[in-house]
């Protein structure tokens, strides 16, 4: 016999506070001072505040948000940074969960979104020294009400070129139901996992660090194999020794290991 959780039945709006935040890394490899030089450039080029804007625009339309306002900012000389103001709107859109997608979609949705915002932050940066270059990208999504930001989870990670994604969602707050009875969270979850796409998964190491009773969820996920030609800007594989290409999967793996676990290694 099959049972359904009862609605909960609330006084006024829907005060829980759901914040998704992340922090995804893309690494690379850049030889010389003029590789590094146009590494940035790409990037800088690659994740500008107008295709950021494009990315936020979607992530609003996929957790049935109306866009109220719009602040965008390139910097010199590298980095932008894009800030929405979000309120209600009602989405209609067909379920995908088919591993060929990037994950799934919302059905149709209808909520009332009061105080939310979505904002990203990119950091591109290079050392001369290792050939090591990184870029991160910050990005919150918080909302108020009943809409959750884990619908756009999976469309965010793929909007990235994502060797590393650290995540943190945080319900806060309390709502009352008819009763005055407080509530503390209105979905079901025990870990962010729950809400990533199968083919996704497949591809990653993942670490949870969750605080159950505190509505706080952490998830760590760093690429399991590396393709060396994913890596390399200006150069090719096949190009390079195979004693070079050892080298450069070694300080390749150092870096994301050592972002992986927030920690430096010596060897």
């Amino acid at each position: 016999m099959t049972t359904r959780n009862k609605k909960i039945k609330l006084h006024g709006f829907n005060n829980l506070t759901k914040t998704l935040s992340f922090n995804i890394y893309d690494i690379n490899y850049a030889e010389t001072p003029e590789q590094q030089n146009a590494y940035i450039e790409y990037i800088d080029e690659e994740y500008n505040a107008e295709r950021l804007t494009g990315i936020l625009t979607e992530v609003a339309n996929i957790i049935g948000a109306n866009i109220l306002n719009i602040a965008h900012q390139d910097y010199d000389p590298q980095g932008a940074s894009v800030t929405m103001l979000i309120s209600e709107e009602p989405v209609m859109s067909e379920h995908i969960t088919n591993d060929e997608t990037p994950g799934p979609l919302p059905e149709a949705v209808v909520a009332h979104l009061d105080k939310s915002h979505i904002t990203v932050h990119t950091y591109p940066e290079s050392h001369p020294d290792s050939g090591i270059s990184t870029f991160r990208a910050d990005i919150d999504v918080s909302t108020c009400g009943r809409i959750s930001p884990l619908r756009a989870l999976n469309y965010l990670i793929h909007s990235f070129d994502s060797d590393i994604v650290i995540m943190d969602y945080r319900v806060r707050g309390f709502t009352r139901d008819i009763s005055g009875r407080k509530h503390y969270i209105d979905h079901k979850i025990n870990s962010i996992q729950n809400f990533i796409a199968r083919d996704t998964k497949n591809l990653y190491q993942m670490i949870d660090v969750n605080v159950y009773q505190e509505n706080l969820f952490h998830t760590k996920m760093m690429l399991k194999g590396i393709e060396l030609n994913e890596y390399l800007f200006g150069m090719e594989a096949s190009d390079l020794k195979p004693s070079v290409q050892k080298k450069i999967r070694k300080r390749l793996k150092k870096e994301m290991l050592e972002i992986f676990y927030g920690s430096n290694i010596v060897k």
